[in-house]
């Protein structure tokens, strides 16, 4: 028996060192934390008051911080990455960039709101914090650093090796002239509606999930969103909270239930006059994505309302 126990743990010693300090998925998880770490550079440059759009992939790819930026006369990061990262990942590397007077804007997706404890703690974050970031993972509750060290498996150790050859061999990237680029500010550019045309059969199908008020109101994700609501403003710190863009014909059905976890907290809520709803041809690849065109056509809109939200938070001066 003591010799089974001992295998045992010696195989799980070489299992948690092969993922913590060996293996790597440089292709695929090195995107997101290239993007991550780009965008807290950017943050860590700026010492005047910003705003920084926190999201999924909405917030690069339908928010456009270049056109942000001039209009609220700030700073703009847009530092939205994949639905499958953490909130509580992404708050625990903002908030200490985060300075009084700063504006953190979240159009998260319907979905980062209903996502539960597994999920989140077992999403791609966990492999990133794992290999290149155990300085953030010991920030978080123990629960997140015991799900970090199994968060890989097999198929994680083969798609490393295969990832790690291929960028050995000086393999390139297809997906930016298949999709577009990223500017410095964190925007996703380049998806034109020109290269959106290939997907309109693929978008007219689509058939997006809504939860409930009931389930949002019940997501981890949203105790996340209103525990960092209550630091911000323990800091002086705008958080604003907004709607991801979708389809015209398919509404949010638990707008009620988003709106309130805001205003509740102690928040702002930015609610354009279409809620940030568009037609299907306006967007590029998801309902979560909207072409460059009409990207920078909300970016606008989302501008001048945050602008309206600077201005009303702004004390008027003394006589």
């Amino acid at each position: 028996m003591r010799r089974i126990l001992l295998a045992c743990g010696l195989s799980l010693l070489i299992y948690i060192v092969s993922f913590a300090c060996l293996l790597d998925r440089p292709l695929t998880l090195g995107a997101l934390r290239g993007h991550i770490d780009a965008t807290l550079r950017l943050g860590q440059t700026i010492d005047q008051p910003k705003l920084v759009i926190l999201a999924g992939s909405n917030g690069p790819y339908s928010h456009r911080c270049e056109t942000i930026r001039p209009i609220i006369g700030r700073p703009c990061i847009n530092a939205g990455v994949a639905v499958g990262v953490g909130l509580d990942y992404l708050f625990a590397r903002w908030k200490p960039l985060l300075r009084p007077g700063d504006i953190v804007y979240l159009p998260l997706e319907e979905a980062q709101y209903t996502r539960g404890h597994s999920a989140s703690d077992l999403g791609p974050d966990a492999a990133i914090m794992l290999r290149h970031d155990r300085i953030t993972l010991r920030t978080l509750p123990p629960r997140r650093q015991i799900a970090a060290l199994f968060a890989s498996g097999p198929r994680d150790a083969i798609m490393s090796l295969i990832e790690t050859g291929l960028e050995a061999e000086g393999f390139r990237d297809p997906r930016d002239e298949a999709t577009g680029g990223t500017n410095r500010w964190g925007d996703h550019t380049g998806h034109t509606a020109a290269l959106a045309a290939r997907n309109l059969t693929a978008l007219a199908a689509m058939t997006p999930f809504h939860p409930t008020a009931t389930q949002i109101d019940a997501g981890y994700g949203s105790i996340l969103v209103a525990g960092f609501i209550r630091w911000a403003g323990a800091h002086d710190i705008l958080v604003i909270g907004g709607l991801p863009t979708g389809f015209a014909d398919s509404p949010i059905i638990g707008l009620d239930a988003i709106r309130t976890l805001y205003l509740a907290n102690g928040a702002g809520f930015l609610e354009l006059a279409n809620r940030s709803r568009y037609p299907r041809d306006a967007f590029f690849d998801t309902q979560d994505h909207l072409n460059e065109t009409a990207q920078i056509a909300h970016s606008i809109l989302v501008g001048n309302a945050l602008l309206q939200a600077i201005r009303d938070q702004t004390p008027a001066p003394s006589p």
